[in-house]
């Protein structure tokens, strides 16, 4: 089995996530079952067949999390150092082009999300960025063509 590398915040999500689904989720589903049954003809029951197609989701969101919980590797940010980027770190660049400037911590497939600023090792930023020191340029391919990055700092915080 392959470890899923993860920070002890995500962690910490996904077992909310699981444990909300478990014990709020999974009841609502149940009880919008039992009042769709109540309303007669299975087969013609939009909202029975709405409910269980909730359900089905819920329960397949339930199994998944489980897998990934039961082989994630939780690292412990801040007892990692240094000035080159690796799992966990927050990395600070500028585009060379636009000299925008943005900020991303790189941390595993399952916890990315663009919108929060958390990127993936296996996006091809994450990839281009993982190696890399304080003051060294990287060239990402990206679906508008290519793009420069200089790293401006790297923190583990």
């Amino acid at each position: 089995m392959e470890k899923v590398p993860m920070t002890p915040q995500g962690h910490q999500r996904l077992e909310e996530e699981l444990k909300h689904r478990k014990s709020v989720e999974r009841l609502e589903i149940i009880k919008a079952i039992a009042e769709a049954r109540e309303h007669g003809d299975l087969s013609e029951n939009a909202e029975y067949h709405a409910a269980r197609e909730r359900q089905s989701f819920c329960e397949g969101r339930i199994a998944e999390l489980e897998d990934v919980l039961s082989r994630s590797e939780v690292i412990n940010i801040k007892s990692l150092a240094g000035s080159v980027v690796k799992f966990g770190a927050t990395v600070h660049l500028v585009d060379e082009n636009t000299d925008e400037e943005t900020t991303y911590q790189v941390v595993g497939p399952i916890e990315a999300d663009i919108n929060s600023g958390r990127i993936s090792t296996t996006s091809p930023i994450g990839r281009a960025l993982i190696g890399k020191a304080v003051g060294e340029s990287v060239e990402v391919i990206v679906p508008g063509g290519t793009k420069s990055y200089e790293i401006l700092s790297v923190n583990f915080a």
